[in-house]
């Protein structure tokens, strides 16, 4: 198990777009498998590569749900259908929270490790969680949508 250091707030890092995957080797998969170690280290739904330093568009997610881990590369978000409104929090921003829009379902395309094209669609959480890993990779950040941003204090 190995784990990744985060990138916080002011990390200029986390402003940039990322670069799409064209090589699926053993470097990409440790960066898969460092993304989920840390990821559940610090308890997230998600993390994105840019978090972790790496401007490459791989991102992981795990909502507790059936679907597991999800490894995600090059993801696009394909379609959209109705809103949620609901508080969302980011392990770059560890001391904040506040309310964002996002979709209620989305449809996802993207690539496994092995290369292979897949399609999901995430709905509620899920479907939240896509957003805010996706728009990640593209520099954007959940407390550039958030309304009333809240200080909280984290273990």
């Amino acid at each position: 198990m190995a784990h990744r250091n985060l990138r916080f707030e002011n990390d200029s890092i986390l402003r940039k777009k990322c670069k799409d995957v064209t090589v699926f080797d053993d470097k990409l998969f440790k960066l898969l498998d460092d993304l989920a170690d840390t990821m559940y280290e610090y308890e997230g739904v998600g993390l994105a590569a840019p978090q972790v330093g790496i401007l490459k568009n791989v991102a992981v997610i795990d909502v507790r749900d059936s679907n597991g881990l999800i490894e995600l590369i090059n993801p696009k978000i394909v379609e959209t259908f109705g809103r949620q409104t609901g508080k969302e929090g980011c392990l770059s921003f560890p001391n904040l929270m506040g309310d964002v829009t996002r979709p209620k379902r989305v449809l996802v395309k993207a690539f496994n490790r092995s290369g292979e094209e897949f399609i999901l669609t995430g709905e509620n959480l899920l479907a939240r969680a896509l957003c805010h890993e996706i728009d990640h990779l593209n520099g954007v950040l959940f407390v550039d949508l958030a309304k009333e941003l809240v200080s909280v204090k984290r273990n």
